[in-house]
This record gives structure tokens, C-alpha cells and sequence, in this order.
């Protein structure tokens, strides 16, 4: 199970000494023979045949969970037309959205992202393409990589019916494509709430690039995502920070 808490054996990096690390790990792991568990899993999966049309319009929200909100957030944050990527908790009540008791896998609530995406940039077929590609494993249903439990699950929280009619009708699009080596195990629930993560947890793999569990299990999602989705993938990431 991965430390969750500041460590006060971890130093701060500045923001363009992280990124310059960020950089080299991601260029280190696009050259390696053999990559770490995490972008083993990754492919390479159709535009969504049922989407939403591209226009104008006021931004967007997608709530989604796939494991640990440290990774899938930091995966968002580096996709074009997105505007910004909040960690949180979703799918259980407010009162227990937190950290130490979300954990216990006993709340309802599961990590989660909140995606707020330009719909003149990205759809949200794209964003669901993305997220079952590289961000997560949708054959897990209750665990990604080490963390287990239900706080840990796939599932897509619709906002309203044409989510729901665009995420159901990938996945069947997915499963028909047999695509996958088992069956897709993610959930497509109504948003009831999302709550955001304590401020720790924002941006976490920018501030923490070193830290071992972002190193083996979410930079190589990082370098998937380039790889095999170079056409959406941008450089420099939006951060939380820089949003608010």
C-alpha cells in the first residue's frame, strides 16, 4: 500500500526541476526494452462511435475513477482540451469523503478525477478513449496494480443522459471489439457528488516524481499516454495550482 501523507524525508522539488525529472524518467521508459507493469496494459483502442459533436460552448465536466486519483490526474493533465483535473472522491456522501475514512473501503466513495475539458477541443468519447487506453485497467474491477479494495474501482459518473448513452455504448463497442483479454469490469453510475481531495493529494506526482509508487506505477501511464496517443498528448501539463 502506498504512504499517502507529506513524508518529511521528501524535499519539495521546484516546479521546472520536476519537470525536468518528469521529462527524463518518461524519456527513459519510451526507451526501455522491457516497461514497468503499469504500461504493459496499455492499447491502442477506437475513437468512440457514439460521441458527442465537437462546438463551442461553456466547459464541460467528466467524473471518472480508476485507481489511484494521483495517476489518472496526473494522465488528464497532460491531454489537450482539458482545463483542469481535481483529485477527489466520488459515489458515497460527503460527509465521508475523506482520505482516512475513504480508504477503509466502507463508504461508497472511490478516488476519483474531476475532468473540466473545452467540448470545442476534446469530446467526451475522447476523454472515455483515454481513460480506458492508458489511465486505468477496466478488466480490474475492485483493484489497480497494488491498491485493492472498492475505494480502487473503475467506474464513469454520467452527468446527464448523453454520458450515459456515449460511456455504455463504448464499452459495448470495446467488449464486441474484444479487445481486452477479459471482460470490462467498469460501472456506469449517475454522479450524485464529487468531493474534492485534500490539497496534498493535488497535482501529487509534479510535487513528487521521485516517490517510488508514482515512479513504477503512473509514469509509465505518462509515457503510454505519448506513445500511443501522441495525437492528443501535450507536453506541459495543467496544474491545479495554476487554475484556481
Amino acid at each position: 500500500m502506498r504512504a499517502r501523507e507529506p513524508s518529511s524525508w521528501i524535499i519539495p522539488l521546484g516546479r521546472a526541476v520536476a519537470a525536468g525529472l518528469i521529462t527524463l524518467i518518461l524519456a527513459s521508459l519510451l526507451l526501455r526494452q522491457g516497461a514497468p507493469r503499469a504500461a504493459e496494459g496499455s492499447v491502442s483502442l477506437p475513437a468512440a462511435a457514439v460521441d458527442s459533436q465537437k462546438t463551442a460552448g461553456p466547459p464541460q465536466t467528466a467524473v471518472l475513477s480508476g485507481g489511484c486519483f494521483w495517476g489518472v490526474q496526473a494522465v488528464f493533465e497532460h491531454v489537450k482540451g482539458v482545463r483542469q483535473v481535481l483529485a477527489g472522491y466520488s459515489g458515497g456522501r460527503e460527509n465521508l469523503a475523506h482520505y482516512e475514512m475513504v480508504s477503509t473501503g466502507t463508504t461508497g466513495n472511490a478516488e476519483s478525477v474531476q475532468i473540466t475539458f473545452d467540448p470545442a477541443e476534446v469530446s467526451y468519447g475522447e476523454i472515455l478513449r483515454v481513460f480506458f487506453s492508458v489511465a486505468h485497467d477496466p478488466t480490474q474491477r475492485d483493484r489497480q496494480g497494488p491498491d485493492v479494495g472498492t475505494q480502487y474501482r473503475s467506474e464513469i459518473f454520467y452527468a446527464n443522459p448523453e454520458q450515459q448513452r456515449i460511456a455504455t455504448a463504448y464499452i459495448a463497442q470495446l467488449e464486441q471489439a474484444h479487445l481486452f483479454a477479459s471482460r470490462i469490469a467498469t460501472r456506469v453510475d449517475p454522479l450524485k457528488g464529487f468531493y474534492r481531495a485534500e490539497g496534498y493529494h493535488q497535482d501529487y506526482l509534479v510535487h513528487h516524481p521521485e516517490d517510488p509508487y508514482i515512479v513504477y506505477n503512473d509514469l509509465p501511464k505518462l509515457a503510454s499516454l505519448h506513445r500511443v496517443m501522441p495525437d492528443v498528448y501535450r507536453e506541459q501539463p495543467i496544474l491545479v495550482a495554476a487554475t484556481r
